[in-house]
């Protein structure tokens, strides 16, 4: 078992910045895939971002390249986004999700992860 926990979302402005966090505990190792997901109300969650186990791959959806960067710590079992120049529509309830799989495949779909963080909110006002 696996259990996530993310951190770091808030209220921010147009233009600014954010990194969230993700802590993994339990079964964790470098074996896990992670993944960033979002979802605003009234919309499905959609894919952000996600990255290999060892780190070396990294996906990231059209609409926030150039912002947004994953990385991961496996010593500290920890994943980030950081989020550069947010706009009023990156709002969302964003999710960490965890995936065991060693490969570097591309997993953009929710039901490809097992496991799940309660989520973290990030509104940003114009």
């Amino acid at each position: 078992q696996v259990q996530l926990v993310e951190s770091g979302g808030g209220l921010v402005q147009a233009g600014g910045s954010l990194r969230l966090s993700c802590a993994a505990s339990g079964r964790t190792s470098s074996s896990y895939y992670m993944g960033w997901f979002r979802q605003a109300p009234g919309k499905e969650r959609e894919f952000v971002s996600a990255i290999s186990g060892s780190g070396r791959i990294t996906y990231v959806v059209t609409s926030v390249k150039g912002r947004f960067t994953i990385s991961r710590d496996n010593a500290k079992n920890t994943v980030y986004l950081q989020m550069n120049s947010l706009k009023p529509e990156d709002t969302a309830v964003y999710y960490c999700a965890a995936r065991y799989y060693s490969g570097t495949d591309y997993y953009p779909s929710p039901r490809a992860y097992g496991y799940w963080g309660q989520g973290t909110q990030v509104t940003v006002s114009s």
